[in-house]
């Protein structure tokens, strides 16, 4: 991220979920106060206030965060325990590491890697790895470091352990920017940290290969992109953010495929920096998104 946004500085964002029951929001509250925070936002949600799942987000500032932060998480832990409530919190001007996976296409790469470079998305970005070449030299004009792992063939073993090795210890979570390999369930239960993916999402579905071509040859008016988290169900894992475009019969295969693109880097961009900002809370096979 070019600069620190010092904003952030000393401010803290709480993520709260668990069974909804009475006294939850003041418990919260009363912890920030008692340990010298001041809430600058609140967002909640119950899906029933009678013994359903209560979420909430909360972003307080408290001076002398960092050295304050055990503290306030004993004492979130001392108050919540009894609820039997979930909790992280996190430091706001504390970027999370974000790695990116990509193939031949570039626009949502371009997209993440041109939206950090402006500042717009609060994260670092210490790798992209690559099955090809193609994007090598772009993303290094970036300053971004590339990392070249092929995968050919129906073996990808070797290919996800040098990925892993890259990986471990080194990002808080991974984007596939319209990375075209299947990630194995072995991959997804090792790597230890969300995996953020993009697709096409018509209206009707189109699945396998040449998507666009059959969505012209069926004259679809509606075309989108879908935004998720990876799982091992293909494609099944909570959907972080969707959107659409219109089309008609004037346009070709290709316009789609270009309109499909604008969405898709736009879909992926909003999901990447919610994330990132500790907006999503997975509830589990959808997701909470204040």
């Amino acid at each position: 991220m070019t600069g620190q946004n010092t904003t952030l500085d000393d401010r803290a964002c709480l993520i709260v979920h668990g069974p909804d029951q009475p006294g939850l929001v003041a418990a919260v509250a009363g912890v920030i106060s008692r340990t010298g925070g001041n809430i600058a936002s609140l967002d909640q949600y119950s899906d029933d206030a009678n013994g359903g799942a209560f979420f909430q987000r909360v972003v307080f500032h408290r001076p002398g965060l960092t050295a304050a932060r055990p503290g306030i998480e004993a004492e979130l832990q001392k108050t919540l325990e009894p609820y039997e409530m979930s909790w992280h919190l996190s430091e706001q001007s504390t970027p999370k590491r974000m790695a990116i996976l990509a193939s031949t296409s570039d626009h949502c790469l371009l997209e993440l890697l041109w939206q950090h470079r402006r500042g717009e998305l609060p994260v670092t970005i210490p790798m992209v790895i690559s099955n090809h070449t193609t994007t090598a030299d772009d993303v290094r004009s970036f300053g971004v470091p590339f990392f070249h792992v092929p995968s050919q063939g129906a073996d990808k073993t070797a290919a996800e352990e040098r990925i892993l090795e890259l990986l471990t210890g080194n990002v808080d979570f991974i984007v596939l920017a319209r990375y075209m390999q299947i990630l194995s369930e072995s991959f997804i239960e090792r790597v230890g940290v969300p995996v953020i993916n993009i697709h096409h999402s018509f209206l009707p579905a189109f699945i396998g290969a040449g998507p666009y071509k059959k969505a012209k040859e069926r004259g679809v008016k509606l075309i989108g992109a879908t935004s998720h988290y990876v799982t091992a169900d293909l494609d099944e894992g909570p959907i972080i953010e969707q959107d659409v475009t219109r089309v008609d019969h004037s346009q070709s295969a290709a316009d789609l495929q270009t309109r499909g693109a604008e969405v898709e880097r736009a879909v992926l961009a909003r999901a990447v920096r919610w994330h990132a900002e500790d907006r999503v809370i997975r509830y589990g096979n959808q997701t909470i998104v204040f």
